[in-house]
């Protein structure tokens, strides 16, 4: 019955606030603060109070936030009872009376702040995370860069030492081996006996559902990844490198190693439609990377006759351009001084036009880059060590040009996490140009 009443807490919160807030602006900007409206906020804040007491009794390890939400929660209440009796004393407007107000007003900021964070985590009002510390590594360790990123993300908000829901600690491995009022946890190498993942896949309606309605739910990727984990033994020193295809928790990971592409292009400078128009034409064409986004894709086609200005007048939105499609057009020095600017470049291609080594050398401070077409183009070994200097480049397309085979080879093995692309194998080409039909074993 305690613990049902307790419930109504979460309910009745918001009210007495309300009330007290309107009645300490009547107070303190010196106007008269209606009796019943006294009366109601007191009363309410009682209840509150008292209700909230009764929904701590479920947890049976109180941490530190709990204790002082409660507590403060109660001096609130009994701040408001003094302020109550110094009003019928008629002593409501004197300077008594504002200091307790003052100090009423202080307590309701710090319960409302205990209580967001014990509801929302320790870290509810804290200044936004460089979305650059939130990235995973290159190499994650799976439970401390993947799996407890998504619990801590989940989870723990009502799993921590101030809110062991179910006496359930999700902050660390350990405490999930040890597991809570339901058993353990996780059992490592069994994720259909680990009660987590049962809980999981419970319907979003059942009351054993995890996270429970109101919650961020976790996605497909995020439970598969956990699920993959514990199948795996649930480690805390396995690495992503430690993994070997065809493992599914590799594609998994990676695909949350892949960031957002709206949350990467949210700081481009604004661009308005109508210098879009102006810069395009016929042979021009720009177009926004999504709906409202302000990342753009150009695509340059080759006219009757070329001139390098409309390419160069893109300048003014260089900072915008993710995608550049250049191929077959006769670009020169200027050409390349513009793409040099467009410092959040991601997809390249030059590949049949008349650039060399000293083009891509200009081309070395684009580190957004993860795709280049250059084939059919003059470019030689030395462009090798521009490539190597490109930390996101994935995808480099490089056939039929002065690349040596000695140096590709040697390329090839220095950057392995580089897909390349340079040509059909040199028996297959022979084959069909022979037109022999004969199988190649």
């Amino acid at each position: 019955m305690v613990s049902w009443l307790g419930h109504w807490h979460p309910l009745v919160l918001h009210f007495p606030i309300v009330l007290l807030l309107l009645a300490l602006f009547l107070g303190l900007t010196g106007r008269r603060v209606p009796p019943p409206l006294l009366v109601v906020a007191v009363l309410s804040a009682l209840v509150t109070a008292i209700t909230g007491f009764f929904l701590g009794k479920e947890t049976v390890v109180r941490g530190s936030l709990l204790v002082w939400h409660q507590w403060l929660g109660a001096a609130v209440a009994f701040v408001s009872v003094v302020w109550y009796a110094l009003s019928n004393m008629g002593l409501g407007r004197g300077i008594f009376a504002k200091v307790w107000q003052v100090v009423l007003l202080g307590l309701i900021a710090l319960t409302g702040h205990y209580g967001g964070m014990l509801t929302h985590g320790e870290d509810f009002l804290a200044l936004p995370i460089d979305p650059k510390q939130r990235e995973i590594p290159d190499n994650p360790v799976i439970y401390g860069d993947v799996v407890a990123r998504i619990l801590n993300d989940k989870c723990i908000s009502c799993h921590n030492p101030n809110k062991q829901k179910g006496e359930l600690l999700m902050t660390d491995r350990d405490a999930l081996l040890k597991g809570g009022e339901s058993g353990t946890a996780i059992v490592p190498g069994k994720p259909g006996e680990s009660e987590m993942v049962k809980r999981l896949h419970l319907p979003m309606d059942n009351d054993g559902h995890m996270p429970p309605e109101g919650k961020t739910p976790l996605t497909d990727t995020e439970i598969g990844i956990l699920e993959r984990w514990i199948a795996l033994g649930a480690s805390d020193t396995l690495r992503l490198s430690d993994l070997k295809e065809p493992e599914p928790l590799i594609g998994l990971v990676k695909s949350l190693m892949v960031p957002d592409p709206l949350d990467k292009w949210a700081e481009f400078p604004k661009v308005a439609d109508t210098t879009l128009l102006r810069l395009s034409s016929d042979y021009l064409t720009i177009n926004r990377m999504a709906a409202n986004a302000e990342a753009l894709s150009v695509d340059v086609y080759l006219p009757p006759e070329y001139d390098p200005q409309p390419v160069v007048n893109l300048k003014r939105v260089a900072e915008n351009i993710v995608e550049l499609d250049l191929s077959g057009i006769p670009i020169g020095s200027e050409e390349i001084d513009f793409i040099a600017t467009c410092t959040h470049l991601e997809w390249l291609e030059l590949d049949k036009t008349p650039i060399g080594d000293d083009a891509i050398e200009k081309l070395a401070d684009l580190k957004q880059l993860g795709l280049l077409k250059v084939y059919q183009t003059s470019i030689g070994d030395k462009s090798l060590s521009v490539f190597k200097r490109l930390p996101n480049l994935k995808k480099l397309y490089l056939w039929d040009t002065d690349v040596t085979v000695g140096a590709l080879e040697k390329f090839k093995g220095e950057a392995p996490h580089m897909l390349v692309e340079d040509g059909i194998d040199p028996e297959i080409e022979a084959f069909f140009i022979a037109g022999d039909t004969t199988v190649i074993e």
